[in-house]
């Protein structure tokens, strides 16, 4: 009943009291944006721009992004790799990007799930290849911290994680599309939790979030006619951008290491088994056992 309860209060979140103008400014700053090519991703660099922020989107066209997906963990390194080669610092990581009901036969090249493949493990992967730099650049901050900031959706409380339906697997046969993006939502949250954890004493601050219900293209798998009532109760991508900006541009959000944020830029509550280190540490494990020989 409370996840249900908390689930109606980020579908119809009150005002915001934080606005775009309320970002200082960022000049000096290096970020990067992962799917920012549209949607939340697409105003959120635009924000960040706004502000005077050096910004890497890191984005593809949707062509490009199926072949990407095909191909996860070289495309993820590549796209590490070309940002190492141009920059030494690193001050905030938006793990934006993410796929979301698409048709259930779909996996990755390596037999995952699309949806976990894509929306936990290429940002596990992509976050381990930056975090070097993110710790080195916390180093040399004023306030000794760099951000990772991981998107992650309401969706997540509905659904826990299945181990055995990360993967092509008769356990993730049996769950729907639906079921399966929660799953993805959960490993953000689970992901970040444990990033926080592991690296807080090296000045990493990490801070999954739900952005709350926005109108992006983020749904294009869904049936149109789905697609259109939902959309009467969605929000602008101005609104969609907001809690994550929150988290990844103001001194009061460096306070906030392993919290959970919720629409408007306030922290929320999450589930509970999300919270636990020992899920945590199981699901960290697994993750690196996906990318030890790359």
């Amino acid at each position: 009943m409370g996840n249900h309860l908390s689930l109606l209060g980020q579908t119809f979140p009150s005002k915001s009291n934080f606005r775009v103008d309320d970002i200082p400014d960022l000049t000096g700053k290096v970020i990067i944006v992962t799917g920012a090519n549209t949607g939340i991703g697409k105003e959120t660099a635009k924000a960040l721009l706004a502000h005077n922020a050096k910004v890497y989107v890191a984005a593809r066209s949707q062509e490009k992004a199926e072949v990407a997906i095909k191909e996860l963990k070289t495309s993820v390194k590549a796209s590490a790799e070309e940002y190492l080669s141009k920059e030494t610092t690193l001050d905030v990581l938006f793990n934006n990007a993410g796929v979301m009901f698409p048709p259930k036969d779909w996996l990755t090249v390596d037999g995952y799930d699309l949806q976990f493949g894509t929306n936990v493990l290429g940002h596990f992967y992509f976050t381990k290849l930056l975090l070097p730099t993110l710790i080195a650049t916390a180093k040399s901050a004023p306030d000794g911290k760099a951000r990772v900031i991981t998107t992650s959706s309401s969706a997540h409380i509905l659904q826990g994680l299945n181990f055995s339906a990360f993967k092509d697997s008769p356990a993730r046969k049996k769950m729907s599309t639906t079921e399966l993006y929660g799953q993805s939502k959960t490993g953000n949250v689970v992901q970040a939790f444990e990033l926080a954890r592991r690296y807080s004493s090296e000045g990493i601050v990490s801070i999954p979030l739900n952005p709350g219900n926005i109108k992006t293209d983020l749904a294009r798998h869904m049936p149109s006619f789905l697609r259109n009532i939902l959309n009467l109760f969605l929000y602008d991508v101005e609104h969609g951008a907001l809690t994550q900006l929150y988290a990844g541009t103001t001194p009061d959000a460096v306070e906030l290491n392993g919290k959970y944020l919720v629409p408007w830029a306030r922290v929320g509550p999450t589930r509970r088994d999300a919270r636990d280190p020992k899920v945590g540490e199981a699901l960290w494990e697994w993750l690196e056992e996906q990318v030890k020989d790359i």
